[in-house]
Parts: C-alpha cells; sequence; structure tokens
C-alpha cells in the first residue's frame, strides 16, 4: 500500500527497506509484516493515441496517476524497411525470398495489424504494471464516448452512475454521439467563424414534438446557434446528414479486445465528462482516469506527479548506410550510452535522441521535442539514470486545479 515520503525515508536510512524502482518511486520491505491492504480501483481511459490511468482507493484519493502516449508510427516504418528490402532485391542479392512468396502472416486469420497489435498490448501493459506495483481489486475502463446500444435503447441507462436522472437523463450519451458524428464542426459554417464553443441544436424544436433522437440533431457553434434562434440564419434541408464513424475504428478493435481479454467493468465518455465537470478538473487523460476510478466520488489527489510513458521502438532496423550499405550505423554504446536512456545534464533530465561518433548528443523530452542545448552536450558530462526500454518515462508536476 502506498506510504507517506516521510515515512518512506526513514525505512530507507534504517535499511529496513530497499529502492526497486525510482518512477514511481518503489520501495520494497526487508522485513515480514502483517498484509493489510485496502481495496483500489484501477480507472483506465482508453484511446488510440493516449492512454490515462489512474488508481482510487474507497474514499477517492487518488494514489496514482500516468499518461502513456502510444506510437503511431509503426506503418511509416514498415513501409520505409519495405523500401529498404526493395532495394537490395533490385542489387540481385536474392538472399530473401521475393514479396509475392512472402506473404503467410499477412493472410493469417483473426490477425491484428502490426499498429493496432501494439496498441492493445500497450494497454495490457499498463494494467499489469500498475497490479505489479498495487493491490488492485477492481478494474474499470472508459472505452467510448458514447454507448451505441443505448442510442436506440435508452433503457438500459438506467444502470448507469450519473447525478440526476430527469427529463433529459441519456441525452448527454446522444449529444456526444452527434458532436462525434458532426466531425466536432459547425455545420452550418463549418468552423468560419472561429467560434470553439460547439452546441447540439433540435433540428426541430423540442417544444414543437421535435424528438431527442440523433436524427433530430446537429452541431452548431455558438454564434450560429444563437442565430438560428433569432431567426437571423435559416438552415438548409439537408441538416440530417448522416455522419461517418470512421474515426473510431481503432478503438471498437481495442474496445472488444479488452472487454473479452479483461474482467474489468466497462464506462462511457459521457458519464466522465458529466463527473469531470462537476468536480472542475481540467480536461486530460489521467484526469478523466481519476474520475472513472473514483467512481463519481470527489477526486483528492494524494500524488504530486503524474507519470508520463512514452512507447518508443525496441532498437533501429536500419544498421548500415551509403550507396552500398559499406557504413555500419553503430546501434551499440558510444561513451557508454545508447539511444533513449535517461540522463542528467546541466540540472536537467533528458533522454538521448541521436548520438555523435565525436562523443556528442541530441537531447529531447519525454514527448520527443528536442532540447535546445547549446553548446551540443557531450556525452563526457552526462549521468545516466536509467536504460532505454521500450517505454521511457519521466515525472511531471501535476498543474494547480481548480
Amino acid at each position: 500500500m502506498p506510504t507517506s515520503p516521510r515515512k518512506a525515508r526513514k525505512l530507507l536510512e534504517s535499511g529496513r527497506a530497499k529502492c526497486v524502482k525510482r518512477e514511481p518511486f518503489t520501495i520494497k520491505l526487508q522485513y515480514e509484516t502483517t498484509e493489510y491492504r485496502q481495496p483500489l480501483t484501477h480507472g483506465l481511459d482508453t484511446g488510440s493515441s493516449t492512454i490515462g490511468s489512474a488508481v482510487a482507493d474507497e474514499k477517492g484519493n487518488i494514489v496514482y496517476t500516468s499518461e502513456i502516449e502510444l506510437r503511431n508510427d509503426i506503418s511509416e516504418k514498415m513501409e520505409q524497411r519495405s523500401k529498404y528490402r526493395r532495394n537490395r532485391r533490385s542489387r540481385k542479392t536474392r538472399y530473401r525470398k521475393a514479396r509475392w512468396e512472402n506473404r503467410g502472416n499477412s493472410i493469417r486469420k483473426d490477425r491484428f495489424s502490426p499498429t493496432m497489435r501494439s496498441k492493445i498490448e500497450a494497454h495490457e501493459k499498463e494494467i499489469e504494471f500498475v497490479k505489479s506495483i498495487l493491490p488492485v481489486t477492481k478494474l474499470i475502463i472508459e472505452t467510448a464516448s458514447f454507448d451505441v446500444h443505448a442510442l436506440k435503447n435508452p433503457e438500459v441507462l438506467r444502470d448507469k452512475r450519473l447525478y440526476q436522472q430527469g427529463v433529459n437523463y441519456g441525452y448527454a450519451n446522444t449529444k456526444a454521439y452527434v458532436l462525434a458524428r458532426d466531425g466536432y464542426e459547425c455545420r452550418q459554417c463549418g468552423g468560419k467563424r472561429n467560434d470553439k464553443r460547439l452546441e447540439v441544436h433540435h433540428i426541430i424544436y423540442a417544444g414543437a414534438g421535435g424528438s431527442d433522437d440523433e436524427s433530430n440533431l446537429l452541431t452548431l457553434c455558438k454564434t450560429c446557434h444563437d442565430g438560428v434562434h433569432a431567426g437571423a440564419i435559416r438552415l438548409s434541408s439537408s441538416g440530417k446528414r448522416r455522419g461517418q464513424l470512421s474515426h473510431a475504428t481503432q478503438m471498437n478493435s481495442i474496445r472488444q479486445q479488452l472487454l473479452n481479454e479483461l474482467d474489468c467493468e466497462e464506462t462511457f465518455g459521457y458519464i466522465t465528462k458529466e463527473h469531470r465537470q462537476l468536480m472542475g478538473l481540467p480536461k486530460r487523460h489521467c484526469m478523466d482516469a481519476a474520475v472513472v476510478a473514483t467512481q463519481g466520488n470527489e477526486a483528492v489527489f494524494k500524488v504530486s506527479h503524474i507519470i508520463v510513458k512514452r512507447c518508443v521502438a525496441d532498437g533501429d532496423y536500419r544498421q548500415t548506410k551509403g550507396g552500398r550499405s559499406e557504413k555500419r550505423i553503430p546501434t551499440g554504446k558510444i561513451d557508454g550510452f545508447r539511444k533513449y536512456d535517461k540522463v542528467r545534464y546541466a540540472d536537467g533530465e533528458y533522454f538521448i535522441c541521436g548520438r555523435m561518433s565525436s562523443g556528442y548528443a541530441i537531447l529531447m523530452d519525454v514527448h520527443g521535442a528536442k532540447a535546445k542545448l547549446k553548446p551540443i552536450p557531450k556525452l563526457t558530462k552526462m549521468q545516466r539514470i536509467s536504460a532505454r526500454k521500450s517505454w521511457i518515462t519521466h515525472a511531471e508536476i501535476i498543474p494547480n486545479i481548480v
């Protein structure tokens, strides 16, 4: 179970515990103790680009929070690898099978693409990591912004956890669907008015007998919405155009795979949004995960940092360079450092983005932005904090929560 920094420091100083992990800071007791643990809930905000993760106890205390940036470069890297191979074949080096005779994996049944496999495994890896450091008893995952089944069957919403169950109970779900269907863009002006506030408008007014069905709703910016109600703007008859949900294809696959493989409960984004706005929390994936973990209770952050994680490639496919691949690219250590090693330099923590054989390196932050450091950092003036892994991690201070 989590403990206070003061107690952890005293255990370490007395030799009764040892440090086993730096981020998040984790210690292991060196003596036998009784098992006294409280039930913890792990909330996971799934995504195709960023995952939010948080753990809360029964009182709403947040004891762990993190964000994971997923890889979206796998398809590009595979295309680049294909170009390298094609170049080798064109030089009559037939050590590799012809492409049309090497399709066994691509035609295999029940196969996920490498990108999808990477994203699904990233969700599962975060869940297993949290279980390895905290006694989690319940897992709740937010799988989508809206409940497709509830659009046509509002009766299923009676079991959902919302604060109010009034006349518009379930309307927030349909509203989230309409915003996604219209691509979060005003259907009247197409975003030309530069009004960022979006509202859902009834084509046939509710007072005139209009329903709350998605076919009677469309997205308008506040300027156009006010103009419609003032009579200054008249909507065209094509306002019921059916939208496409192709952008949610990946999330549908991730959702189904996680629900099949995990023992968990499912929740939806419109429920999380309602709770987060009532708590006054900013929009961020880790904040959504905290709201999911507390199950509607007020979130109290007992941690001061967010563990930001970024998925990176295990290694570099390209090993050589030059017109005839005559120059070997150093992929091992240079002065004891490898790419993606976490280092301390000039009172800051960075990751190695690139190295030079002359003993210099290009540094970056956890998000991949290159650090503008002059002069160029020398490897001999760096101190390695941790070796490269498939995930690079860094602790960021939680911003002020209003």
